[in-house]
């Protein structure tokens, strides 16, 4: 040990005498760490790059030693730490291998850490020098992109950082990679971010929908970015542990070949190894230790996870203080925001600021409120993506008085005998007025019509949110009381489980509820991937983010008063999902796709967003964190003085069907409102309108918001929503001189009484002329018009056909089966190529 120590003592100088550094020097980091840990046990030395990342092994042997002896065991260091290079040396002789391509060679002069840098670089891409920051955003914006982007093999074209990238070297690889390709959508997101690079900017911001796959598009979007060198390593900000897990997993399934990614507070110590690091911000906030551990160059690309929430309070300033591109994703829309931070009389600078911080379009210099990219519900449900709920709008006799304008009187004696009165609201349920046999009614009400599970046809998997943990727990019990009452034995009060943050493990139920492995699989049918417990009862844990594509029933026994919030919960059941089975015996395979899900709501809460939300007005001091739209279960409204137990029946009044349409929701089409609001707030147009000076009103349209004869639009250049689209359409009428369609338009946006036809009179008109042109035969009318409809209506059914890629029509209304009933429809497509009119009927 003597011998070896001595050994050491001559490394170390070689190595400073090289301009390697043991210590830190001022703002400069040691990049050489002594007894280095590993799976193969302490390196002796591990060197480290300019960007943090392991370079190198040295195996150090006592002088009396061949250096050579420790060949094989710093293979393995080298392995595990996914390094190129290895130094053995005993202090008298070194050697350095190439453990990639060669045999060691020995070494006279130790190469400096620019030296060695430079050697890795050169012989892993051909290339000598890095990417300088130009270049690399030349080479981000003009990368190219497809759908097979993810399931690419890496190639070392563009790899700046992969010394470590040799096949037998690469870390976390997995046998069975389950990769996916990116929807047409995602590829427009991506590009999207690389026309806002080529223009310049480093932030931005991807509005998209619960459900249209934030975390894969953010897989491509890391890659794009690492391969290119515009970013060494990538900081992913959550602020639920559930959401660290989720991304993880999403990144080493889709990433683990070419990309190494850990959870931060699993490897604190060997962080810089990895080139993605997930984490809460949470645990950077904790003691201040993102200024401790990192420095602001850390990280090249920072994506803030769910932005409207992990970026707000402290949580800004560990996103601030890293360089680098910004990168933010949400699923609330900033119509929802609107508002928030207006300066009023009376607002505390505490809540002003709050709100100020609440308007993450701003963080991400968005200020006109269109983000980067936007692919919002009703995009998902028309592109086949996602899917709408039913709501069933359940009333008792008590929740139609707590409705009410006039509220639940509630009549009883005090301790003194005397008689006193209360009047009750829907705020005041489970927290100051308590009613046992509501709760009754809600939970056979929901039992009664709960979707069921398409193979086994028990309930189907449900979440359920209640107003705090207390009304969780009792939630919880009804439902396993019930369970046994309507099926005896089959369940052992495992039937649902309440998964808040007061519950032992409730993160980890949130994972094992989504892999299906909650209380183990279902018996009900053998070999079946479905959970045993049916129902998830819960406050705000499960809302944000939270992935659980099976489920059919989600359920809301609580007032919301958020919209933010409102979309967050019906948005957990909106994910596509097949249920699968195989019969053991004879191995027939049964599938069901999932077309819907149901939204019970207790308390009106799509009344309430539909008809009564003002969306446009400026918003109150919140009440509480949920109006916030951060709504937390640790959040608890103590019991207060004068609360009531009503312990009277209440019977079911009510149930109100309601079918969501590919129109979606009020709070789903708000883009439609942010655009008029633009046209009537301005003065001049306002009065050009009352005047019918509609030409006024349209070079108002034309010039500022559609940038002019060829000029760039500050919105429909960067917008390709719905809303976007409506802004093409107006374009593409002003270019067609539409007088008549136009003067329709604009006395729509202005509250006038004319009708605009919808896209159901559209197809409608277009069918009749197509009809009298080309007679279909009687027995065929309805095949014909369904596939006229979908083939015109539906653009990703038309250009499945258009290219051939009839086999994909499986996941669509028109299917293969469908299809062959059509007679002639090649003929028929042909004729509508030439003889559809695509603008007018845009338009």
């Amino acid at each position: 040990m003597a011998n070896e120590a001595a050994a050491r003592l001559k490394i170390n100088h070689l190595l400073t005498t090289a301009g390697w550094r043991l210590l830190d020097e001022g703002d400069l980091r040691a990049n050489v760490h002594v007894e280095a840990k590993s799976d193969a046990g302490f390196a002796d030395y591990l060197l480290f790059d300019s960007q943090g990342f392991p370079l190198a092994v040295i195996e150090a042997k006592a002088p009396a030693k061949n250096p050579l002896v420790g060949k094989e065991q710093a293979r393995g260091y080298a392995k595990d730490h996914h390094v190129r290079f290895v130094f053995l040396c005993n202090g008298e002789e070194s050697y350095l291998w190439d453990v990639a391509t060669g045999d060691p060679e020995p070494l006279t002069h130790w190469p400096s850490p620019e030296a060695l840098e430079a050697k890795a670089r050169v012989q892993a891409t051909g290339k000598s020098a890095f990417v300088d920051p130009y270049r690399a955003r030349g080479l981000l914006a003009s990368e190219a992109v497809a759908d097979d982007y993810i399931a690419r093999t890496q190639d070392s074209h563009y790899d700046e950082h992969a010394s470590w990238k040799n096949s037998a070297l690469r870390p976390g690889y997995i046998a069975e990679l389950k990769l996916r390709f990116l929807r047409p959508y995602q590829v427009e997101a991506l590009a999207a971010i690389q026309a806002a690079v080529g223009q310049g900017r480093s932030r931005f911001l991807l509005e998209m929908a619960t459900g249209t796959g934030k975390t894969l598009t953010s897989a491509a979007l890391i890659k794009l970015f690492l391969r290119t060198g515009a970013a060494h390593r990538v900081l992913f900000l959550v602020d639920r542990l559930e959401l660290e897990d989720q991304a993880q997993k999403a990144f080493v399934a889709q990433l683990a070949r070419d990309y190494r990614s850990v959870i931060y507070k699993q490897h604190r110590g060997d962080w810089r190894q990895a080139h993605i690091v997930v984490t809460t911000v949470q645990s950077l906030m904790a003691s201040d230790r993102y200024k401790e551990e990192f420095s602001p160059s850390d990280f090249g690309l920072v994506i803030s996870d769910e932005a409207h929430r992990s970026i707000s309070g402290q949580a800004r300033d560990v996103f601030e203080y890293f360089r680098g591109y910004k990168l933010g994703l949400t699923a609330t829309p900033r119509d929802l925001l609107r508002g928030i931070w207006a300066k009023e009389t009376g607002i505390s600078e505490f809540e002003l600021e709050k709100r100020v911080l609440f308007d993450t379009y701003r963080v991400f210099g968005c200020e006109s409120g269109v983000p980067t990219y936007r692919f919002g519900l009703l995009d998902g449900v028309k592109g086949g993506y996602l899917v709408n709920p039913t709501v069933l709008d359940c009333r008792t006799d008590k929740t139609t008085q707590l409705l009410s304008e006039q509220g639940l009187a509630f009549e009883a004696k005090d301790e003194d005998g005397n008689d006193v009165a209360e009047t009750f609201g829907k705020r005041d349920f489970e927290r100051t007025y308590f009613s046992p046999e509501t709760n009754q009614s809600f939970v056979a009400t929901f039992l009664d019509h709960a979707l069921t599970d398409p193979i086994t046809h028990e309930l189907g998997k449900s979440l359920i949110f209640c107003v705090s943990q207390s009304h969780a727990a009792k939630i919880t019990n009804l439902l396993n009381q019930e369970a046994s009452r309507r099926w005896p034995g089959r369940y052992q009060s495992d039937f649902a489980l309440q998964v808040t943050s007061s519950v032992a493990d409730a993160q980890a139920m949130t994972v094992r509820f989504s892999e299906n492995t909650l209380g183990g699989k279902t018996k009900m049918v053998n070999d079946y991937t479905s959970s045993r417990v049916r129902i998830c009862v819960t406050v705000g844990m499960m809302t944000t983010g939270y992935d659980c594509a099976d489920l059919l029933n989600v359920v809301l026994m609580r007032p919301v008063f958020s919209p933010s919030e409102f979309i967050q919960m019906k948005g957990r059941g909106t994910r596509l999902h097949t249920y699968e089975w195989t019969e053991p015996k004879t191995r027939q395979r049964f599938a069901h796709k999932k077309t819907g899900f149901h939204l019970f709501d207790f308390f009106a809460n799509y009344e309430f967003f539909e008809a009564e939300y003002d969306y446009d007005a400026v918003k109150p001091v919140p009440l509480s964190r949920a109006e916030l739209g951060v709504h937390d279960d640790k959040f608890e409204v103590p019991k207060p003085l004068g609360s009531v137990i009503d312990d009277s029946p209440d019977a079911l009044k009510a149930t109100n069907w309601i079918t969501i349409g590919v129109d979606g929701m009020k709070i789903d089409r708000l883009f439609w409102q942010d655009f008029s609001t633009q046209v009537t707030d301005d003065a001049d147009i306002a009065d050009a309108a009352a005047r019918d000076d509609w030409d006024r009103v349209s070079s108002y349209i034309h010039e500022r918001l559609l940038g002019g004869e060829g000029g760039a639009s500050p919105i429909a250049e960067t917008d390709t929503s719905d809303r976007g689209r409506s802004l093409d359409v107006i374009r593409t009428l002003l270019a067609r001189r539409d007088g008549p369609a136009l003067e329709a338009l604009f006395a729509k946006l202005f509250g006038r009484s004319i009708q605009l036809p919808t896209k159901q009179d559209l197809l409608t008109q277009a069918f009749e002329r197509f009809a009298r042109m080309h007679p279909p035969r009687p027995e065929a009318l309805d095949d014909v018009r369904f596939f006229f409809f979908s083939y015109v209506g539906e653009p990703r059914i038309r250009a499945l056909i258009d290219e051939g890629r009839l086999a994909e029509l499986n996941s669509t209304a028109l299917t293969p089966d469908r299809l062959k009933r059509v007679p002639d429809w090649r003929g028929i497509v042909k004729a509508l190529q030439t003889e559809v009119d695509w603008d007018r009927f845009g338009a």
